[in-house]
């Protein structure tokens, strides 16, 4: 179905009302009067009402009239928007970027790289999603992200570039007035089996879920995110390994305390990770960026390598 209503007769209409005569709107759309008389004329006869109230001296917008600019307005900026977002894609930048996170990082080195690329490229529309685990390959593999940061472990296809950012240190914490504070070190697993283990659930969808630092516990306690077990573990609700980052101020205000084990975890591997083949700009700056920083093992932010 063809519109009535073209483009070019809302950028009249447009230009009218600002200009606050058809003289004045033709001057600035570089028309003779009688032209814009014409568009005018023409869309009031397509759409079989008057838009301009001509009984007085000036010509003034009917309340349709008025309707039909102010909505008229929306579809020009769309239209603007529109035309920008094609000249990006044009120059290779991304209409929009979407970022994965995964849970046991933080986000606040992130928001400040998001903050520099946004002073050199604020029409690109960055969409943040976190995952856990192999929920994060998976979000990459299934094309809900362009980028992961820190993604854990090895990838588990071809077919993605990757840039090691360093090793989280995990750390087995307990509340502060948890039993097992009371016990010999390093704990025995015999001792920790008596009580529940808080793990974070893999946010895999389809693929199988991988698990990180169980404890062979008789009992779990299954949460969405490492913010969700830090609260579950400082409540005293169950044990479990913890990346040290994430609890220092938790640490600081007693809420929990660190137990050696007979056999502690092994700090894990995290990486960024992206699609081989994806040339976007946006995608580029921000790899680029993130190739400078490393993850400081003991305050687990992402810092700039100095050379």
């Amino acid at each position: 179905m063809n519109s009535l209503i073209s483009l070019d007769a809302l950028q009249t209409l447009d230009a009218i009302e600002r200009r606050q005569s058809f003289a004045a709107a033709a001057e600035e759309l570089y028309r003779v009067p009688s032209a814009i008389s014409y568009t005018v004329n023409k869309l009031e006869e397509d759409i079989g009402v008057a838009l301009f109230d001509r009984s007085r001296r000036k010509a003034e917008l009917t309340p349709i009239g008025r309707l039909v600019l102010e909505q008229g307005r929306q579809i020009l900026k769309a239209s603007e928007e529109l035309t920008a977002m094609i000249s990006r894609a044009v120059d290779g930048w991304e209409v929009e970027l979407r970022i994965c996170i995964d849970s046991v990082l933080t986000c606040g080195p992130i928001y400040d790289l998001i903050e520099a690329f946004q002073r050199i490229q604020p029409k690109t529309e960055i969409r943040i999603s976190e995952e856990v685990l192999g929920g994060s390959w998976e979000a990459l593999n299934d094309d809900r992200c362009d980028l992961v940061i820190g993604a854990e472990g090895a990838s588990p296809a071809p077919g993605y570039a990757i840039h090691s950012l360093g090793k989280v240190k995990f750390e087995f914490a307990v509340a502060a007035d948890h039993p097992l504070t009371k016990q010999p070190m390093p704990l025995a697993t015999s001792a920790i089996q008596d009580y529940p283990t808080v793990i974070v659930a893999d946010s895999s969808k389809r693929a199988p879920a991988r698990s990180s630092g169980l404890l062979d516990g008789k009992s779990r306690i299954i949460v969405p995110t490492i913010e969700h077990k830090i609260e579950a573990q400082c409540k005293g609700l169950g044990v479990g390994y913890l990346p040290s980052h994430r609890i220092k101020q938790e640490l600081a205000e007693g809420r929990l305390v660190l137990l050696t084990l007979e056999s502690p975890r092994l700090p894990e591997d995290i990486s960024v990770a992206w699609r081989r083949g994806n040339t976007g700009k946006g995608l580029n700056w921000f790899v680029g960026r993130l190739k400078q920083m490393s993850l400081d093992p003991q305050q687990g932010v992402l810092t700039q390598d100095i050379e």
